[in-house]
């Protein structure tokens, strides 16, 4: 009997903190070998030339979920394609309370939808919109318990935002039962301000949206639930930092030595807000929320990531079909902006374009890929060493990347549900080849391998990152 189910043979092996030529060996989906000349394998492959490295861990991924009006157009089938495509094995989605519902409820009808489609692995997020007295004080620590623990609040948007009194109630009642908070920050009422405002003028192509969702209103946003987080404890994830005021305010909280962290995603280091100015009804592409800044934004975003302020890249994948009546379109072709939904797809995007903006123009080198993409994401949602992680005794989850491969990024290349990538003729400088989920391949070349159903949901047990006291836990 072979001791190797597969064994991936001369690659060149990077971790967040190594970089070494060396076999990978892998038994019955654990990685068990790492070292030169190991032996035989039942399966094996020639990687020479190539980093193998975790398999990457997007912990902001929206699928199948609900949007009102319209509809995502990514169900767990599709996304996980995606998500294999692009060199991803876990993701971290989800589990999308409505007004009036269970939220319990909610994340059993939405575990069994993940069972039966996902391709790589699970965990969630619950998404809390109405925090009914039964949801934050008897189903939230139940759920927490069973090991779903991050929850994401809302500070915007109409039906999902929470006043900030009940976004205290979740920080602190989230700190005493270990789960993480992650945040969507933005002013809500002065984004509805500006907006009228605009609409009322009659301003109201595509490219408005970034007036109406200044970085004044994350900015505010960001300090002001760094505040409520430091009164009631807990740790905070900001989503999406889209420039550099909001990346400053988080460097302000992490001075002042809170459990405050940050992430980005590859659209706010590519895409700009004169990206909204296309022509027609084109600039729809590419409304999301927080907007796309300035390219000075972008540096400044590399510089936080540089000096560790933010440390997770996410895709944050919020797909809609464009050409669509249920998509962009769902208000019209000649839609206000503010009827346009928010999102993007990015999954399959988010490692090459990281790659190519940090490792192979010179930003970062290929170690502080791997734990922006993966060790850092997994360490903070309770994922490592069993993800993010190429060592002994960790699940067999590794991408194959040709670091100098050029690539002209196209729709059909992203095996997602939309009609179309933001990321569209983009020259990528390194590219995903082969994706393998607990040693098994299920993504090479141009096609996606891994079956529906074959991923599995991660619980989570207590971790060090959802621990921190609040103001009045000394008393």
């Amino acid at each position: 009997m072979s001791l190797f189910d597969l064994v991936l043979r001369n690659g060149t092996v990077v971790t967040a903190s190594d970089q070494f030529r060396a076999d990978i060996g892998v038994k019955d989906g654990i990685i068990t070998a790492i070292g030169a000349g190991l032996a035989a394998g039942v399966d094996e492959a020639d990687v020479t030339g190539k980093l193998v490295m975790p398999g990457g861990v997007d912990t902001h991924v929206h699928l199948d979920q609900p949007a009102p009006g319209a509809a995502m157009c990514d169900d767990f089938q599709s996304g996980t394609a995606s998500a294999a495509a692009g060199g991803t094995t876990t993701v971290v989605c989800f589990a999308w309370q409505e007004h009036g519902q269970s939220l319990a409820q909610v994340r059993n009808d939405y575990l069994a939808r993940a069972e039966a489609g996902s391709r790589v692995d699970f965990a969630f997020h619950l998404a809390i919109t109405d925090p009914t007295e039964e949801v934050i004080s008897t189903e939230l620590p139940a759920l927490i318990a069973a090991g779903d623990r991050s929850v994401k609040v809302f500070m915007t948007y109409d039906g999902v935002r929470l006043q900030d009194g009940e976004i205290l109630r979740v920080l602190s009642q989230a700190a005493r039962h270990g789960a993480l908070v992650c945040v969507h920050a933005e002013h809500h009422e002065l984004i509805a301000w500006l907006t009228q405002q605009l609409v009322e003028a009659g301003c109201t192509a595509p490219r408005f949206h970034a007036l109406a969702k200044p970085m004044l209103a994350e900015r505010e946003a960001v300090a002001r639930v760094a505040a409520l987080a430091e009164a009631a404890g807990g740790h905070v994830q900001i989503f999406h930092v889209s420039g550099r005021e909001s990346a400053e305010e988080v460097a302000r909280a992490q001075g002042r030595g809170r459990p405050f962290t940050a992430e980005t995603c590859p659209h706010y280091l590519v895409l700009t807000a004169e990206d909204l100015n296309r022509p027609g009804f084109e600039g729809a592409k590419f409304v999301f929320g927080p907007p796309a800044r300035t390219r000075a934004d972008h540096e400044s975003l590399w510089h936080h990531i540089r000096n560790g302020v933010i440390d997770v890249i996410s895709s944050d994948h919020s797909p809609f079909r464009f050409d669509d009546p249920k998509g962009k379109k769902v208000a019209g072709e000649h839609a206000p902006f503010h009827k346009i939904p928010n999102g993007i797809p990015g999954l399959a995007a988010r490692l090459p374009v990281t790659f190519t903006e940090g490792v192979s123009k010179g930003r970062i080198d290929a170690s502080t890929f791997v734990a922006l993409v993966a060790t850092n994401p997994a360490k903070r949602f309770g994922l490592y060493p069993r993800k993010g992680s190429l060592a002994i005794g960790s699940d067999a989850d590794i991408v194959v990347f040709d670091p100098g491969r050029r690539v002209t990024l196209t729709n059909a290349m992203m095996h997602h549900g939309s009609d179309y990538t933001p990321y569209e003729g983009y020259d990528c400088v390194g590219f995903p080849v082969a994706t393998y989920l607990r040693g098994r391949l299920i993504f090479k070349g141009d096609r996606v391998l891994g079956p529906p159903g074959a991923g599995k949901h991660l619980a989570r047990a207590p971790y060090l990152a959802t621990s921190a006291k609040g103001m009045l836990d000394t008393l």
